[in-house]
């Protein structure tokens, strides 16, 4: 009788691929994903410079330093005297409050405010105020005394006669605020001007009426 072989202790039992599955399998493709639209790609990368190059405008609109709005809140005559022996000189003495407005986001340091005041287009004198800071958005109040005594008057004094015996001399004055706009480690100077005309009364010593305008 042929003998029986025993299998090796140390093979491993397995089973045979079914020839018919349990179940039905499909078989997918590669996937390959749709190749972007170039019209599409470009109206994206389009509007992505559109907004940065708005945001960028936005940031220059709002950060850019602008001069100091000046405006002159109130004038005052002091006096005024006119002489006309031994020659026509006159004397006159203006108060004004001027107010500095800094319309920007960073703190202003103005270092004087000038007032000058002219008759007929010739300045006669000129007086400077201390300087001081106005804060990012804010405004501030500067007070400025003009005195001038014993001014001559040779080719104007047909003039300065007419409007005398009218009984209202106009004036001009001009004041300029100077500074610097402290902008991050920057100092950017900036300045601001404003121009009035003012209508004094030599009867009753007062500011008859005055029309400014920033320059």
């Amino acid at each position: 009788m042929p003998s029986k072989t025993s299998a090796p202790a140390d093979s491993i039992p397995y089973t045979a691929v079914p020839t018919v599955y349990p179940h039905n399998v499909i078989v997918l493709p590669h996937y390959r994903p749709p190749r972007p639209n170039p019209t599409l790609l470009f109206l994206r990368r389009c509007s992505a410079f559109a907004a940065v190059a708005l945001l960028l405008s936005a940031a220059l609109f709002f950060l850019y330093p602008s001069d100091p709005h000046i405006t002159v809140a109130r004038v005052g005559l002091n006096h005024i005297q006119v002489h006309s022996s031994p020659k026509l000189t006159l004397d006159i003495s203006l108060s004004l409050t001027v107010k500095v407005r800094n319309p920007d986001l960073f703190s202003l340091d103005y270092d004087y405010l000038s007032v000058s005041i002219g008759y007929r287009g010739r300045q006669l004198g000129v007086v400077r105020s201390l300087g001081g800071t106005v804060k990012a958005r804010g405004s501030s109040y500067v007070n400025a005394t003009l005195n001038l005594n014993g001014l001559e008057f040779f080719l104007d004094a047909f003039y300065l006669i007419e409007d005398l015996a009218k009984g209202v001399v106009p004036f001009d004055t001009m004041t300029t605020v100077n500074g610097d706009l402290g902008l991050l480690f920057f100092e950017i100077p900036i300045e601001g001007k404003v121009s009035c005309e003012v209508y004094v009364s030599t009867s009753n010593q007062t500011v008859v009426r005055q029309n400014c305008y920033p320059l």
